[in-house]
């Protein structure tokens, strides 16, 4: 789209500030009608949530994420509606012809993120929202989403990822998600980030930055989990708001849910103090019960029943299959699985394989491994498990369909992204061949 590598030189914040400027992008306005989503698992559910509880609180809403599954438009959105195609192309054009103006006279390259970033926080002054949620790429420190400088942000869980950009260990990754908020601003904390607690609240002080944690200052009971939906009670020190449902899938989606929910009451507080609570819930309620966000535990078809999973790494893998078994049952399932061949394979073929008597291990057209050595591996692991080596996702979803209907079972579609989003668009009649990803 912009031509431009994946990551930029160096330390981005400079250059972003000269874009930002070029642009005529308000960056006072921008503090105060944004939030930043940082961390490793759960940023685009939880990104999804907080918008939709906006759209349904009447604000117009923007909402920049990534990746994106089957469009590129589908990274930025104003009240649930990608950005249009027309729009599209202009925003890019004139996005591309700002970075290269700066590009050459600071004689410095700009990376594809940056550029996006760009290009929604104009698409949404232009559009005029009134809440924007932005999604960080990697990390918060040097990320984009700094320019936002906002006072009200979350890390929604923590895990080894991009270590050699983050650190090689979870105090020095949660530092850097961190470093998204403002000083003197309020930074949610996702359930598994409790453990890092000491750490997290010394290295918040100085800059007068708040912590609050999912499950101590943010409460979460009553969870009830269906095959079709979800349910539990939120609590926020004289905020109580009880049997709230969810459409997304998982368990981990209630610690999303609730730094969604804290996300948008605190941010409220600051932008438009004294607003009525009922109105809030309301707001909650609806928002909660209307988000839709593809890939996560998504169930995309009903005969055979088969459900997707974009979860890429071995703990957001781990998660996504205990929560399978919660909402679907444990047997009668046939796994489908592919891994990139950037990721885990050990790992993730661990963390799946021995749950499965019958495994198709596929290669994604997209970064896929190598099949038969992913089942090879799987054997090693599994060695009681019926093991089918499926070259191509369109092979993988045959032999699925076929296996399906001789042994009555359902589909389970896992291991990362591209493997997941291929199978989908084959299921739907699209050639895996003819996605275009980032």
């Amino acid at each position: 789209m912009f031509d431009l590598p994946k990551y930029g030189e160096g330390v981005c914040l400079a250059r972003m500030a000269e874009l930002l400027e070029l642009l005529a992008i308000d960056r006072l306005a921008l503090q105060r009608n944004s939030i930043v989503v940082a961390g490793s698992n759960g940023k685009g559910s939880t990104a999804a949530f907080c918008a939709s509880i906006a759209r349904a609180y009447g604000l117009r809403t923007g909402l920049f994420t990534s990746p994106h599954l089957f469009r590129f438009n589908e990274r930025f959105q104003i009240d649930g509606a990608p950005v249009g195609e027309d729009d599209l192309m202009r925003l890019v054009a004139r996005i591309g012809a700002a970075i290269a103006d700066i590009a050459k006279r600071r004689g410095e390259q700009f990376g594809a993120f940056e550029a996006m970033f760009a290009l929604a926080c104009l698409y949404f002054q232009e559009s005029e929202c009134e809440l924007a949620v932005f999604e960080a790429g990697i990390g918060g420190r040097y990320d984009p989403v700094r320019l936002a400088g906002v006072p009200v942000t979350c890390v929604t869980s923590v895990d080894y990822e991009h270590v050699e950009l983050l650190g090689d260990s979870l105090e020095l990754i949660v530092s850097d998600k961190s470093d998204a908020c403002a000083s003197g601003g309020t930074v949610i904390y996702g359930e598994n980030c409790r453990s890092l607690r000491p750490h997290i609240v010394e290295y918040n002080r100085n800059r007068k930055v708040t912590s609050l944690f999912v499950r101590d200052e943010i409460r979460i009971g009553g969870e009830a989990v269906s095959a079709s939906r979800q349910r539990f009670n939120f609590g926020l020190r004289d905020y109580e708001f009880r049997s709230l449902d969810t459409a997304l899938l998982g368990a981990y989606q209630f610690n999303n849910a609730a730094i969604a929910v804290t996300l948008f009451v605190l941010w409220l507080e600051r932008a438009r103090p004294g607003e009525a609570s009922a109105g809030i819930e309301a707001a909650v309620r609806s928002g909660l019960r209307d988000t839709r966000w593809p890939g996560r535990l998504e169930v995309i078809a009903q005969n055979p029943l088969t459900v997707i999973d974009v979860g890429h790494t071995p703990d957001a893998i781990r998660q996504s299959l205990t929560s399978l078994k919660q909402a679907f049952g444990a047997q009668a399932w046939i796994l489908v699985v592919g891994v990139s061949f950037d990721k885990k394979i050990d790992e993730i073929v661990g963390a799946l394989a021995p749950s499965f008597d019958t495994i198709i291990c596929t290669s994604a057209h997209h970064k896929g491994g190598d099949a038969a050595a992913l089942a090879g591996l799987v054997r090693a692991v599994n060695p009681q498990a019926s093991v089918h080596i499926a070259a191509t996702i369109q092979d993988a979803f045959s032999t699925s369909q076929t296996l399906a209907a001789s042994l009555n079972r359902k589909i389970y579609v896992a291991g990362g992204l591209f493997t997941a989003i291929e199978f989908a668009a084959v299921a739907h009649g699209i050639c895996a061949k003819d996605l275009d990803f980032f």
